[in-house]
């Protein structure tokens, strides 16, 4: 090799990597590769699950990044987000767990794939999106709310949308998620005056001065 080009590919940079720091780029490389010709653990876990959801007539709604494609958003994601009611949640985890499934947070609907060891987040019906304080949307009861395809079931994406604002507003790492659902969806569908002062008041108190007023700006009707 030329003494120059050596000598000038080891001549930048602030540092170097660690092995480690490389091989989670890598990973996560390769990740991508195969979700997107949909062979990632997180879709064979999606599909996995709602198979058996479908087969035993479990009522049940996507959400989160996997909802997204239905909406035009392709996103690579790493665990499944879904809505079931309490009684059915608990079903499933009397019928699965210890059959391919684990609890990984004991007594909640935090679980885990433990064939493709990918986590599995129920929402259950009634609560509330982001800090899970009470306010005046809730998570829907899919068997009255749920749209259904052959294999899946999703959220209207006006519901969806409202999910996703009202958890933006108590939850920063939702506020670029809520920017992405207004500017591509347009104004949100309102629920009422109850939630429109919700939105002016108590659920942007955790804010800062300047977010709040940005996502002020944002929900304006």
């Amino acid at each position: 090799m030329d003494a120059t080009i050596a000598r000038r590919q080891d001549d930048w940079g602030a540092g170097r990597l660690s092995p480690e720091a490389e091989a989670r780029f890598i990973d996560g490389v390769e990740y991508c590769g195969r979700f997107f010709v949909g062979m990632a653990e997180a879709q064979r876990a999606l599909y996995r699950l709602t198979a058996i959801l479908e087969a035993e007539g479990a009522p049940y709604a996507i959400i989160g990044a996997f909802a997204l494609n239905e909406y035009g958003h392709q996103r690579v994601t790493g665990d499944v987000d879904l809505v079931m009611r309490e009684e059915d949640l608990r079903d499933f985890k009397e019928r699965h767990l210890g059959k391919g499934y684990a609890e990984h947070v004991p007594g909640t609907g935090r679980l885990l794939d433990t064939e493709f060891g990918v986590h599995v987040n129920v929402l259950s019906t009634g609560r509330f999106p982001g800090d899970d304080k009470p306010k005046p949307i809730s998570f829907p009861d899919p068997r009255t709310m749920a749209v259904r395809g052959e294999r899946f079931a999703l959220l209207p994406m006006p519901r969806y949308i409202e999910l996703k604002l009202a958890s933006g507003m108590v939850a920063p790492t939702e506020e670029k998620t809520s920017w992405t659902c207004k500017s591509s969806s347009g104004a949100p569908p309102w629920r009422g005056r109850s939630w429109r002062s919700w939105i002016h008041g108590s659920g942007r108190s955790s804010s800062s001065s300047g977010s709040s007023r940005r996502r002020s700006i944002l929900f304006e009707s």
